[in-house]
C-alpha cells in the first residue's frame, strides 16, 4: 500500500468567481514508504498547492488524498492527527519561528502531540542534531540567529514531530551555495537514518539530480512527467519546451557526445560525468 496516494485531485482557486483558476486537475500519483521524491515545475504549475494538500493544510476541490489508505479528509479530526505524520516544511520557513528561544520553537509541535516533557527533550536534542543545530544556542531567541541557523531550526521544529513524510517546499530558497549544500545533505541524513519518505520542491535541478531517486514533473496542474532522474533528463527538449532546464552536467554531456566523445545518453551528477570522463582517459579515448 503506498503512503500518499491522490485520487483524480483536483483544486480550483475562487471557484464559481470571475477569478476561478484551477491550480491541479486530475492528479494520480502514488507515493511508497522511503521514497525520496523531488518536484519540478515552472512557476505556477501547481507545486506548491499540490503539497498544501498532503497535510490537509488545502482542501481538494475534487479527488481524495490517502494517508495509509485513509482519506486524509475524512474528518476534521484526523486531518489535524495527520498533520503529525506529514511534516511539511515552507518556503522560508524562519517566518514560521516565533517562540522566545530556538528550545521552545523547535519543541513546539511535539509539545502539541501531548508527549511527555522527557520525550518532547528527546525529540528536540534528535532534530536539532539532525540539521546542525547546536545545543548551545537552545536559550538564545531565533531572533538573534543568522540566516542559514533560522533555516535549520525551523526544519528541526518539524522533523521533531517525526513525521513519516517530510515535505519540503524550497528548503533552500535564498541561502548561499554553502548553505544549500549543507541543508540538503541534513535531510539527506535524515532520510536513511529514518526510511522516512521525503518529497522536495526544487527550481534547482542540480539539487533534484543529486538526491531524488523520482521526479514528478508539474505542468499547468498536471503531473506531465513521472520517472526517475535518468528517464526525465534524458528528454530535456521536452523539458525546455515546457520551460525548464536540465542540470548543467547534462548540457555539458549532451555536448560532448556532439564531438563524438562516448560518454553515458544521461549524466546528471558531476560524479557521473566525472567517472565517465576518466574512464575515457583510462582508455585512452579522445577527450
Amino acid at each position: 500500500m503506498p503512503t500518499i496516494k491522490t485520487q483524480a485531485l483536483t483544486h480550483i482557486y475562487s471557484q464559481g468567481s470571475p477569478f476561478e483558476s484551477i491550480a491541479l486537475e486530475n492528479i494520480n500519483i502514488e507515493i511508497s514508504q522511503g521514497e525520496f521524491v523531488g518536484l519540478i515545475g515552472h512557476t505556477g504549475s501547481g507545486k506548491s498547492t499540490f503539497v498544501q494538500h498532503l497535510n490537509g493544510l488545502l482542501l481538494p476541490t475534487g479527488g481524495r488524498v490517502l494517508l495509509d489508505g485513509v482519506d486524509l479528509n475524512s474528518s476534521k479530526k484526523l486531518r489535524h492527527e495527520m498533520r503529525f505524520k506529514v511534516g511539511l516544511v515552507f518556503q522560508y520557513p524562519e517566518y514560521q519561528l516565533f517562540e522566545d528561544t530556538v528550545y521552545k520553537d523547535i519543541s513546539f509541535g511535539p509539545r502539541n502531540m501531548k508527549l511527555s516533557k522527557a520525550e518532547i527533550d528527546e525529540r528536540v536534542r534528535e532534530a536539532a542534531g539532525f540539521v546542525g543545530v547546536p545545543e548551545e544556542i537552545f536559550e538564545k531567541s531565533p531572533l538573534e540567529l543568522s540566516g542559514g541557523q533560522k533555516r535549520r531550526v525551523a526544519i528541526a521544529g518539524v522533523i521533531a514531530m517525526r513525521p513519516s513524510v517530510l515535505v519540503l517546499d524550497e528548503p533552500t530558497a535564498g541561502l548561499d551555495p554553502e548553505g544549500c549544500e549543507s541543508i540538503l545533505k541534513n535531510i539527506c541524513d535524515y532520510h536513511e537514518a529514518t526510511g522516512a519518505t521525503v518529497i522536495l520542491v526544487s527550481h534547482s535541478m542540480e539539487d533534484i539530480a543529486r538526491y531524488a531517486s523520482r521526479l514528478i514533473v508539474f505542468v499547468d496542474g498536471h503531473a506531465a512527467m513521472d520517472g526517475s532522474p535518468e528517464e526525465i533528463f534524458s528528454q530535456a527538449d521536452r523539458l525546455r519546451t515546457i520551460g525548464l532546464d536540465v542540470p548543467v552536467v547534462t548540457d555539458i554531456a549532451s555536448r560532448l557526445k556532439q564531438l563524438n566523445i562516448d560518454v553515458p545518453d544521461c549524466c546528471y551528477t558531476i560524479s557521473q560525468l566525472k567517472s565517465a570522463i576518466l574512464s575515457l582517459k583510462k582508455e585512452g579515448a579522445p577527450c
